[in-house]
């Protein structure tokens, strides 16, 4: 059954003074969320592994199916999710077109503002320019829950996310991205990564990223200028919650990866700063934090606007960040293994 929750219009809200059901634009009291109910879990409960990772990224099918299919596969072990071999997709180097025109600030704006997005919020994102990107590599998927409870039980690490209650992730969630995470903690995950595996693997710069979701002609979202709530995981769709890495295929940006728009929020190593012709915004991020770390993507809890691939963002000390993120990894010099 499709969701329809109706959302309140933020204008001129003041987002982080709101509670976090208000600045979703919900009511206080429940509202049924979309797929509620996986009325197609007993249809696909029974399915090897292989078909069921199969049917998680299949377009033909509903939303809701994909669900079910991708919460048997959390059960019964997902093959596409290895924390020692994530799968990597290779980005061509190449020239970025990264950013937003001042030109297109107020138009941006206008569509936004009834998701309580300032005006400077948009500015952040000027000038667009051009920058050379080497080639890398980029996470085909977030990084999931299962794979950061191998994580913390290696390394001893105390950060356990904070949407993990008592401790630990609801195993129906094993495929679902990580979130409530600091990017210290982030860090820490790609390098001991690294030196379990002896690759290279880090953080993507937020220029990275942004290549990765928007590709060499500066896309508005992965797939495309125009929004498409099939796309991605985020309020407009209704779930309210995460969903298994990869279950909007739709969304599949240029160089393959899965989950650049919507789901969570995906850190990235860069610190926030003007771009080269810009000015610093001295909005609520930079006033409470002041240099604090860029993240893309946006999430299942926030509105379509800080899911276009140009929106900096940042993670905010409040529960409505859901803050997660993704691997980038160097690529070996020619003659390198």
């Amino acid at each position: 059954m499709t969701s329809h929750i109706v959302h309140t219009n933020l204008v001129d809200a003041d987002i982080n003074s709101l509670t976090d059901r208000a600045a979703m634009g919900l009511p206080e009291g429940y509202v049924e969320p979309r797929a509620e109910r996986l009325q197609h879990f007993a249809q696909v409960a029974g399915h090897p592994p292989a078909q069921l990772a199969e049917l998680v990224e299949d377009a033909s099918l509903t939303l809701e199916h994909r669900l079910a299919a991708g919460t048997a596969l959390a059960l019964a072990g997902d093959p596409r999710i290895c924390w020692n071999a994530p799968d990597m997709l290779h980005v061509p180097a190449g020239r970025a077109l990264l950013g937003t025109p001042e030109s297109e600030v107020d138009a941006l704006h206008a569509d936004a503002a009834r998701f309580g997005v300032q005006r400077s919020w948009v500015e952040k994102e000027c000038p667009r320019h051009t920058l050379p990107i080497p080639a890398f590599r980029i996470a085909k998927y977030p990084v999931t829950n299962a794979e950061f409870a191998v994580f913390l039980k290696d390394t001893g690490r105390l950060e356990i996310p904070s949407n993990w209650n008592y401790g630990r992730f609801d195993p129906a969630a094993a495929n679902h991205p990580v979130y409530t995470v600091t990017a210290h903690c982030a860090d820490a995950y790609a390098h001991w990564l690294g030196e379990r595996t002896g690759r290279r693997f880090r953080l993507p710069t937020e220029q990275e990223w942004e290549y990765a979701a928007a590709g060499p002609k500066g896309r508005r979202h992965p797939w495309g200028d125009t929004w498409s709530a099939r796309a991605a995981n985020t309020l407009e769709t209704g779930l309210l919650m995460t969903s298994p890495v990869g279950a909007f295929p739709e969304g599949r940006s240029w160089c393959g990866a899965l989950d650049m728009a919507g789901n969570v929020e995906e850190y990235t190593s860069s610190t926030y700063g003007p771009y080269p012709g810009g000015e610093v915004v001295h909005d609520d991020l930079y006033v409470r934090l002041g240099a604090y770390r860029i993240a893309r993507g946006g999430a299942f809890n926030r509105f379509r606007d800080l899911a276009r691939c140009q929106r900096r963002h940042g993670p905010y000390p409040r529960s409505l960040y859901a803050m997660g993120f993704r691997l980038a990894e160097d690529v070996p010099a020619s003659g390198e293994d």
